[in-house]
């Protein structure tokens, strides 16, 4: 028996299968370099961490209310001349009461200082609408009374919703270092 013949086919097998695997090697080394870098990137990155996420969402919602028991705003996303005094009063006090004991709970997430600012910021804007509707006459219009509470609130210095949105983004920016 020759082995001979049998010595130089596994010589010639092997060297085709060397010559498949360094070009499916050399096809593949740009995508697998490219992947050691994502997972040295992923591993590099510092965690985010969870609670510090919904902190910040916390602010952002604070932030968000603010906006919301704004009575500019209000008026406008209620249209306030469609009614009369007393019943857009009645609507715009419901709707503070609403959204905030929506997001009562954010005060879990939130400094105690920030849940006291919009505590009294929604104290306030009730009371000037109580105030306000105390002033107007039998029959008046939401209009009257949107115009009488807007006087007010421009007669306030700082804007009250904008001083509070500016501290809570304030501490909110702080948190993320």
């Amino acid at each position: 028996m020759n082995l001979y013949p049998l010595l130089i086919d596994v010589l010639k097998t092997t060297l085709a299968g060397a010559g498949v695997v360094w070009v499916a090697f050399y096809l593949l080394k740009p995508y697998l370099d490219r992947f050691e870098q994502i997972l040295t990137a992923s591993k590099a990155k510092p965690a985010i961490d969870p609670s510090l996420m919904l902190k910040l969402q916390a602010y952002e919602r604070i932030v968000l209310v603010i906006d919301r028991i704004n009575p500019a705003n209000m008026f406008v996303r209620l249209g306030a001349a469609s009614f009369q005094a007393n019943e857009l009063h009645h609507l715009v006090i419901t709707e503070i009461r609403n959204e905030y004991q929506h997001n009562v709970t954010q005060q879990v997430y939130v400094s105690e200082a920030v849940w006291e600012i919009l505590t009294k910021l929604k104290n306030d804007t009730i009371n000037i609408m109580n105030e306000a509707v105390r002033l107007q006459p039998e029959g008046a219009r939401g209009v009257d009374l949107a115009k009488t509470i807007l006087q007010q609130l421009s007669l306030m210095q700082p804007d009250p919703y904008a001083a509070a949105a500016t501290i809570i983004r304030t501490e909110a920016h702080k948190l993320m270092g």
